[in-house]
Parts: structure tokens; C-alpha cells; sequence
């Protein structure tokens, strides 16, 4: 056997030696490399537990497929490959794209059917080099594990936003959309949520579409607190079963009697959300003849609890410069009432800028009568979670509020020194009773002077987790204002609050993952056109054609000889 031929087959048996151990080395090892920039397809180490709960078969039906507008092809591709990595660290988890408009004579009982899901299409106009068409979308994925179902938004609503940077902004948030959506039916409800009842709270129909993204994830139910005057122990008993307590807006004072349950519900580590209107106002009783109403503090006794918790909630009114548009008639023109847009000052429109987790990334949120929030020095850290514009001042209550306001005239100076008002904070660490050194309005034998390490979330507005009512007095989606037709983040926002006091952190932490994509200057595209496709499609051919030609040149003159 020729020497040559031996040096062959030795080569092939260490080839072929090397494949197989690297085949068992990548049977035994697993592991994914992302060489992107910002490793967007790294799954982060929640999204891999919550992977791990998985142990059947969980189907995600993707409904975008077929002929897509090009920055909802991005969509789907990131969607894909985003999907293969939760696939390759569990093969329970199989998914399918659909393309839902496929079959064109079925095609309006398909839509009927995504309609009554809750996945409601949109419509997009297409650019295309200066032509516009109209397309019809449907941004969802549906996942199913054993019977249970949920529905994934995959296009987040960014207001004021283009297309493209909708497109992009969902992108960033695709993991947590389908880590959440995973969690919520693979994982067993553990935490429990109370909605604090028996002091004029919000009705259920004005919060129900924030009770209906509470259930998805936890236990929850009404507390009333009308038993505390009977039985105050047992109340306090029955609290402490709780996770976390919500009050939201109250409008009648608080008895001594309940103020200690929830103070003691709060040194044994009970978590609470306050949303607390500390002026009473609202929007509706301004529409009347007059356009006018009276604004005025609101004494619901909890101001000492507040303040020994180590913040206090002024009486007074934040008026914003960066206030939600409000429609209002100023005339009429033959038979038709003439409307124009204005910049309603009592309903701020923030824009977080804190980097923490739980406004990291958030769009826009709408308060309306918003109060001024101070911080108190006593040892418990303190995190201003949203806060007004710059051009922001308050306003003391009792005070007309008239809706002839929106012609005022203002310039920059009349807020020097007075915006930036915090609207919102985070109280972490070991807070003293309301009650400490003090006779107790009733008796407890377990009560407690300082609490356990705790956190709650203070909201100087009780209106900002109230939903609107259509026409039909059915509740439209937290954070829509049927009157512009904006929709805000204070959903995501309410949301990541309750996640971050029951402490399911991990997700919020998915949230605020920053992935960077660049976009296509598509004017720019345009302009060069026809150099734009010679460098994309042109120029790789004319490389492989001069490549092969000269290996076939190269080919032939080496054994040519």
C-alpha cells in the first residue's frame, strides 16, 4: 500500500475519532453561545427556571406567518430564534407559526374566533419606496399547557411611536412577554393579594382589569375591614394570611381600630400598595355648567401612620406643564360643535427616569389629581419611583379647579425650584408602629413595636389602577383614555409593582433588559436605491462568480500539467 494512501486513512481514522468524541463531549455538555453584542438571546437565569417548571407538553401557536410587512418579518424572526433557545434547554416546549389570513374563504370566522381570545389585529400602512397599502396583523401567540391557555402580546403599544419603533421596543420585552406567559401556566398561584374593602374604595368594575392581570399570577380576594370593629383580633388574624394588602383610593376615614390591623399587618411583614388621593377631585364633576369644581383635602386619619412610616402626603395638587391632552368645545360651526386639543395640567403625563427595575423601560403613565409625596428622614430607604416634569408646581387645596385653565399663559420661570415632584416612592427596611409607645385601640398580646425587613409602595393617586367604562359600562383596559384614545403604561407599571412586593423580582429584571437593534434609515435606502441592491444581492453573486472563476483557473493550471 502506497505510503501516501496509509497517511490518508490514518488522517480519516483521526477525523473521524475526533467527530465521535466530540459528539458524546456535546451529548454530556450543553451549552448555547450567543455572539451578539448584547447577548439578546441569552436566556436570563429566570427565564431558565421558569423553563425548568415545564415537565409536559406546552404548545405556543404563533399567529404571524406569510406575507408580512418587513419590521413585522423582523418581529417573527426574533420571535423564531428566540423560541428555539427556550426549545433547546426544554423539548416539552414546542412551537408552530400560523398564518391566520391563509385560507381566504375561512378567513373571517378565523378572525371571529382570535376576536373572541382577545387577539385583536391591527392595521398597519406599509411604505414601500413611496407606495402605501394596508395590511392587517396579528401580533399574538397563544401558549397551552395542560388545559390551561394565554394569550402573548408580541407587539408592545408604545404611544406616539412609528411602526418600526413599536416593532423594536417589542423586541426588548419578547422575553419577558413569553417567560411571563410560561410562568403564569406552569407555575402554581402561591402568593395571596388582598383588596382592602369598608373604606370607600374603588368599586370592582373600575378596578377589574387590574383584578384580572392579579389572578393570572396569585391568589386573590376582597377584605373587608367593617369586622374590625366586632372582632378586631380575628380581622387582624384572618389579614396576616395575606401577602400583600391594596388600598386603593379610599375616601372615608379610617378607624383607629383598623389603622392597627393594617399597621400590624405591616410589622409582620406584610406587604402593602397605597394609591391615596389626599385632594378630592375628580374629572366628571367638572363637566357641568359652570366648568368649574371645588378641590379639598380629604382626612382620612392615616397621616400620622405615614408619617411614623416616614413619608407624608401633602394636601395640595401637582399641576403639570406635561399634562395628558383634553378635548373641550370651543364653539360651533353651522349645526356641528367645533372641538380643540389642550394640555390638561391636573392629569400628568410621566416619564420615568429612575433606573430602577420597576419603571425601567416603562413608556408613559397617566395620573390624574395627583398629590405631592415628601420622604422623611428615619432609617428606611427611600426610592423615588416616578415624579412630575421639570415644569411642574403645586397647587394648595381648598381650591377652584376650572377648566378655563388651559388658556393660561405660562413661561419656564414660574417653575424654578418647584418641579420634579415625587408622585411615586419605594419604602424598603424595618419600620416602627404607628402605635409604638402609645395605648393601643385595642388589645393584642402579639404586637409587635418594629416590624420584620419589609417594603410598600406609596401612590399619590388613587386613581392611576382605576380603569375606564365604555358605553355598556363594561371595564376598557387599564390605562386607556377613551377620550384621546391613548393608551399608557400604568398597567406594566401596577404590575411591577405587586412583582416587586411579592418579591418575583425576576421577571421585572427580564423587563428592563436593554437590547440594542439598528434601525434601517430607510430614506437613505431610497435615495441609493439601485446602489443598495448591487451591494445586497449584486455584489455577494458577482464575489461567488469571480471566487469560482478563479478556483476553476487556479483548478486547471495545477493539473493541466
Amino acid at each position: 500500500m502506497k505510503v501516501s494512501t496509509q497517511q490518508n486513512i490514518k488522517t480519516l481514522g483521526i477525523t473521524v475519532f475526533v467527530l465521535i468524541v466530540l459528539n458524546v463531549l456535546g451529548s454530556l455538555f450543553f451549552h448555547r453561545f450567543d455572539l451578539t453584542k448584547d447577548k439578546r438571546y441569552t436566556l436570563s437565569e429566570t427565564s431558565l427556571q421558569i423553563v425548568k417548571q415545564v415537565k409536559n407538553p406546552l404548545s405556543i401557536k404563533i399567529y404571524m406567518q406569510g406575507d408580512l410587512p418587513a419590521d413585522f418579518k423582523r418581529l417573527q424572526l426574533e420571535t423564531k430564534q428566540l423560541l428555539e433557545e427556550f426549545q433547546a434547554y426544554n423539548s416539552n416546549i414546542v412551537f408552530e407559526f400560523v398564518n391566520p389570513l391563509e385560507n381566504g374563504d375561512e378567513n373571517m370566522d378565523v378572525v371571529k374566533s382570535l376576536y373572541q381570545k382577545g387577539l385583536t389585529p391591527i392595521n398597519i400602512t406599509v411604505d414601500n419606496k413611496g407606495k402605501q397599502s394596508q395590511a392587517m396583523v396579528f401580533p399574538w401567540a397563544v401558549a397551552v399547557y395542560n388545559n390551561k391557555e394565554v394569550n402573548i402580546p408580541l407587539l408592545k403599544n408604545i404611544m406616539g411611536a412609528s411602526t418600526t419603533q413599536k416593532v423594536i421596543g417589542s423586541i426588548q420585552h419578547l422575553e419577558y412577554s413569553i417567560a411571563d406567559a410560561i410562568n403564569k401556566i406552569s407555575k402554581d398561584r402561591q402568593k395571596k393579594v388582598a383588596i382592602i374593602k369598608g373604606n370607600g374604595e374603588l368599586s370592582e368594575v373600575h378596578i377589574a382589569k387590574l383584578l384580572q392581570q392579579i389572578r393570572e399570577s396569585y391568589y386573590i380576594g376582597p377584605f373587608t375591614l367593617d369586622s374590625v370593629a366586632q372582632n378586631p383580633t380575628g380581622t387582624l388574624d384572618a389579614l396576616k394570611k395575606y401577602d400583600l394588602a391594596i388600598i386603593s383610593k379610599p375616601t372615608e376615614t379610617f378607624s383607629d381600630e383598623e389603622k392597627q390591623v393594617l399597621d400590624q399587618f405591616i410589622m409582620n411583614g406584610g406587604k402593602t400598595l397605597w394609591l391615596i388621593d389626599q385632594v378630592a377631585a375628580d374629572m366628571d364633576s367638572l363637566y357641568n355648567q359652570s366648568g368649574a369644581t371645588l378641590a379639598y383635602p380629604r382626612d382620612l386619619n392615616l397621616n400620622d401612620m405615614f408619617f411614623k412610616y416616614g413619608f407624608r402626603i401633602n394636601p395640595d395638587l401637582v399641576k403639570d406643564e406635561h399634562g395628558s391632552p383634553i378635548k373641550l368645545a370651543t364653539g360651533e360651526q353651522g349645526s356641528a360643535t367645533q372641538y380643540q386639543d389642550f394640555v390638561w395640567k391636573y392629569a400628568p403625563i410621566v416619564v420615568p427616569t429612575s433606573n430602577n427595575p420597576i419603571v425601567k423601560n416603562l413608556g408613559e403613565i397617566k395620573f390624574d389629581f395627583a398629590s405631592p409625596i415628601d420622604t422623611l428622614k428615619n432609617g428606611i430607604k427611600k426610592t423615588v419611583l416616578l415624579q412630575s416634569s421639570q415644569y411642574s408646581k403645586t397647587v394648595g387645596s381648598p381650591a377652584e379647579i376650572s377648566l378655563n385653565i388651559v388658556t393660561e399663559k405660562t413661561s419656564p420661570q414660574d417653575y424654578i425650584n418647584k418641579g420634579n415632584i415625587p408622585l411615586s416612592v419605594l419604602l424598603e427596611g424595618s419600620f416602627h408602629s404607628a402605635f409604638e409607645n402609645r395605648v393601643l385601640p385595642f388589645k393584642e398580646n402579639s404586637f409587635l413595636a418594629k416590624g420584620k425587613p419589609n417594603k410598600m409602595i406609596v401612590i399619590a393617586d388613587g386613581d392611576l389602577a382605576r380603569n375606564q367604562l365604555d358605553k355598556n359600562m363594561m371595564p376598557v383596559e387599564l390605562g386607556y383614555d377613551q377620550r384621546t384614545g391613548n393608551l399608557y403604561d400604568n398597567k406594566d407599571f401596577m404590575m411591577n409593582c405587586i412583582n416587586y412586593l411579592l418579591d418575583d423580582t425576576g421577571l421585572i429584571n427580564i423587563r428592563s433588559k436593554d437590547v440594542s437593534l439598528p434601525l434601517l434609515d430607510k430614506e437613505k435606502v431610497y435615495e441609493n436605491y439601485t446602489m443598495t441592491q448591487f451591494i445586497t444581492i449584486g455584489l455577494p453573486i458577482l464575489i461567488l462568480l469571480v471566487f469560482g472563476l478563479a478556483f476553476t483557473y487556479l483548478r486547471k493550471r495545477k493539473y493541466s500539467k
